[in-house]
């Protein structure tokens, strides 16, 4: 029989690099199956552990249960999961673990997994990544800001060694590590952490038989291999080079245990060369109204405050060159006089739902459910919505979102550091006809990052729109409150790609000739 893997997820955040591995399918054959996923924040901890049950649902009887297809349409609230299915709660329970790495607790719980894992499966697979925050950009420019702070007390710097310390005990065929780009630039105590990286998996296997050869993913002709990098840079995956839509790129690291390294040589995977863009996941989804905050909020009262906003745009844009804009501002005035959205949430299906020729809405939609989740819009101060249509307006006429300086003066935000190159793009726009830019947990805060491209909307984007550019399959429900969901996808893995990892994977595995006995 075709081998198992057994999975250990570190740092599962809601699991959508396992939902890559665990959804792969070889033929009949599911090679990857999760045996613990280790994840300490509550709300993504439960998120994780609904889909777990679901995936042990389904897997024993062929098809979601009914309640949860009713909890996800919003037609009941949600159900004691153990009533519906008392053994797939449980096996949940197994599977999805809320607990910090690095203490006792989680300790015992990754050792006790082990060692079922190694008794029930032919061999093991890591994946995972450290928190990002203390690596990214944006967190190390935020932490710099902190009175007091000191690089070399945050301890978020060196989770990576927890990562490590359970791949020495595991000893898996391969693992999986992912991270933020910054992690390539990051110093603490005046060294690159991923120099220190590299020297702790270098490290691995001395006096015990295996090490570790590490590899890069290389996409190069339709083909995704893996090779041995010649620099740092070379562990950038670009995502949007795996169909996903969406210009996000990290730091991901393959390794494969030297017994089975040589599988590598000749092992890949096609990929498409198609580019996928935002319109092509989000472009036919429920039209929404944004909400306005601090003001009366009704369809009326939005569209009076946008139309206003549309017609001062439009004298705003006076002269021939201007011509093609202000046209544009003219017509949604003209529109949202006549009508236009209405409600803040829809949960319709898009007609053909469930029916395209197509690898990626495949993958997103899902037949058996009775509408979408968590398409629902966040209000906007009155004054941001005249930014967010200018912004909308001017990528669709110019191709490319505004900076600072090309907002007009009496909608630039009243703020001293708005003329500082500081708030460049402030506010942008996701471009309808491209891949959208890196979706991040910034997404959470106001949405001013993630502009939905069309005029007559005029908000940020859903919890939903946001998860079908992360590739996060429509049954897939993100628990907690509206902000914790924004978080979850944000700090996830596009699940889509990670299936075509999990792929790659497999491939080099199969290619040793050890899958078949």
């Amino acid at each position: 029989m075709p081998a198992k893997f057994g999975i250990v997820d570190l740092f599962a955040g809601p699991g959508g690099l396992g939902e890559g591995f665990s959804c792969l399918k070889v033929g009949d054959h599911a090679p990857f199956h999760i045996g613990i996923s280790v994840e300490k924040e509550t709300s993504a901890h439960r998120t994780l552990r609904l889909r777990a049950f679901l995936r042990e649902h389904q897997a024993q009887h062929g098809t979601l249960p009914q309640a949860f297809v009713d909890f996800h349409a919003g037609m009941s609230d949600e159900p004691d999961w153990h009533e519906v299915d008392a053994h797939a709660w449980a096996q949940a329970a197994e599977e999805a673990h809320c607990l910090e790495l690095g203490t006792e607790d989680a300790g015992k719980a990754i050792d006790a997994a082990i060692t079922s894992l190694r008794r029930d499966y032919d061999d093991t697979i890591l994946i995972g990544g450290p928190p990002c925050q203390a690596y990214s950009l944006v967190g190390r420019a935020r932490s710099k800001g902190k009175v007091g702070y000191v690089p070399e007390d945050d301890e978020r710097h060196y989770l990576f060694r927890e990562y490590i310390s359970v791949l020495d005990r595991l000893r898996p065929a391969a693992f999986v590590m992912e991270n933020v780009k910054g992690m390539l630039s990051s110093t603490i105590e005046s060294r690159l952490v991923f120099e220190m990286l590299m020297e702790d998996l270098a490290s691995l296997g001395t006096g015990k038989g295996h090490q570790y050869e590490l590899r890069a993913i290389h996409v190069e002709d339709g083909r995704a291999i893996l090779r041995e990098a010649a620099q740092p840079s070379d562990f950038i995956v670009r995502a949007e080079r795996f169909s996903v839509p969406q210009r996000r790129h990290r730091v991901i690291i393959i390794g494969i245990r030297s017994d089975l390294a040589s599988g590598a040589t000749g092992a890949g995977i096609p990929v498409s060369d198609v580019a996928r863009t935002v319109d092509d996941v989000i472009g036919n989804m429920p039209m929404l109204r944004s909400g306005i905050s601090r003001g009366q909020d009704d369809p009326d009262a939005w569209r009076t405050v946008v139309a206003d906003a549309a017609r001062l745009l439009a004298n705003l844009h006076g002269g021939k060159d201007n011509a093609q804009i202000r046209g544009v501002f003219k017509d949604v005035a003209k529109r949202l006089k006549a009508g236009g959205p209405a409600v803040r949430s829809a949960s319709r299906l898009p007609e053909g739902y469930g029916t395209a020729n197509d690898a990626l809405l495949q993958w997103l939609e899902r037949p058996g459910l009775r509408g979408l989740a968590q398409h629902e819009t966040r209000g906007h101060m009155a004054s941001d919505l005249g930014r967010y249509l200018f912004a909308a307006v001017f990528g669709d006429v110019h191709g490319c979102s505004p900076k600072a300086v090309d907002f007009p003066y009496l909608i630039s935000p009243d703020h001293k550091n708005w003329d500082s190159g500081k708030f460049n793009d402030r506010f942008r726009v996701q471009l309808a006809g491209e891949a959208s830019t890196t979706v991040t947990s910034h997404i959470s805060k106001d949405g001013h990052y993630f502009i939905h491209p069309d005029p007559m909307q005029c908000r940020s984007l859903t919890v939903r729109e946001a998860a079908r550019l992360q590739t996060f399959p429509d049954d897939y429900l993100f628990l907690g409150n509206r902000t914790q969901q924004y978080v979850q996808v944000g700090n996830a893995v596009p699940p889509f790609l990670a299936r075509q990892i999990a792929d790659l994977v497999h491939a080099v595995l199969a290619n040793k000739g050890k899958l078949e006995p």
